[in-house]
C-alpha cells in the first residue's frame, strides 16, 4: 500500500505537467496548429456602394500537431439587395512539414486553399468563381516576441459562371508579422499582394487577446482590400479544444 501511494505521488505531478502542456496554446505563431472554432461578426463597407454584414464561422481540425484542415462558412446580409444567405465557402489544408530547423528558421509549411462559389452573385453574396491556390509559408523568429511568416503561393481564378469574364493565373505574396506583447496578447500585421491580370493590394491587422489561456481567445481586426476600396472589420472569439 505504501509503495502504491509513493507511485501515485510520483505520477500525479507528471500527469498534471502533461495536461498543462496539452492545454498550452501559443496562437501568436500561425504554424502552431490547434483544433478550434472561430466565430466573428463581420462588417464590410464598399466605397463603390453597398454594405455587407453578418457572421463568419471558421472550424479548424488538427489530425495531429502537423496537419490541419479548415472549413469556413460566411452567413452574410447584403443591405443593397436586401438578401441574406451563405457566401462563398473556403476549405484550407495546412501541413507543418518542418519545425525548428535552426534558431531563426522555425517552420516550413505548405498549404492548399480553395474558395467555392456557394454564395449567390445575383444577391451580392458571392463571386461566381472558384479560387484555387497552393504555396508555402516559412516561420522566421526575429526575437522572442517578433516573428515573420512570409508566404508565396500560386493562384488560379476560374471563369465566372454568372457573368462574362476570363480565368486568371498569378501569385500571392504575404509577409505576416506577429508581435507578441505578453503571454496573453499579440497582433498580426500582414500586407498581401496578389498579382493576377491586375495587382491587388490587401492586408490584415488583427489584435488577439487570450482571455482564458488554452480555451478562449478574443480578437478584433481590420481587413482592407485597398485596390477595390473594400474595408472589413471583424470581431469575435476563438474556442480551443
Amino acid at each position: 500500500m505504501k509503495k502504491l501511494i509513493i507511485l501515485m505521488l510520483l505520477i500525479l505531478p507528471l500527469h498534471n505537467q502533461v495536461k498543462a502542456q496539452e492545454n498550452e496554446v501559443d496562437a501568436s505563431r500561425p504554424t502552431n496548429l490547434y483544433t478550434q472554432i472561430n466565430t466573428v461578426f463581420e462588417y464590410q463597407h464598399h466605397e463603390s456602394g453597398g454594405e455587407v454584414y453578418g457572421t463568419r464561422i471558421n472550424v479548424q481540425y488538427t489530425f495531429d500537431p502537423d496537419n490541419l484542415i479548415l472549413v469556413e462558412f460566411p452567413l452574410l446580409y447584403n443591405a443593397d439587395t436586401d438578401k441574406f444567405g451563405l457566401s462563398d465557402t473556403r476549405i484550407r489544408y495546412f501541413h507543418a512539414a518542418k519545425r525548428d530547423i535552426s534558431k531563426t528558421l522555425i517552420a516550413i509549411a505548405p498549404y492548399a486553399d480553395i474558395s467555392i462559389p456557394t454564395g449567390s452573385f445575383e444577391n451580392g453574396l458571392g463571386t461566381s468563381t472558384w479560387s484555387l491556390s497552393a504555396g508555402v509559408v516559412a516561420g522566421l523568429a526575429l526575437s522572442e516576441k517578433i516573428a515573420l511568416f512570409p508566404g508565396i503561393g500560386y493562384v488560379h481564378i476560374t471563369e465566372p459562371s454568372d457573368y462574362d469574364g476570363d480565368s486568371h493565373n498569378g501569385i500571392n505574396l504575404q509577409t505576416n508579422m506577429s508581435v507578441k506583447f505578453n503571454q496573453r496578447s499579440f497582433v498580426f500585421i500582414n500586407p498581401i499582394v496578389t498579382i493576377l491580370n491586375d495587382t491587388i493590394w490587401s492586408g490584415e491587422f488583427n489584435y488577439n487577446y487570450m482571455a482564458k489561456p488554452g480555451k478562449l481567445k478574443l480578437n478584433i481586426g481590420y481587413f482592407p482590400i485597398f485596390t477595390n476600396d473594400i474595408h472589413t472589420i471583424r470581431t469575435g472569439a476563438t474556442f480551443y479544444f
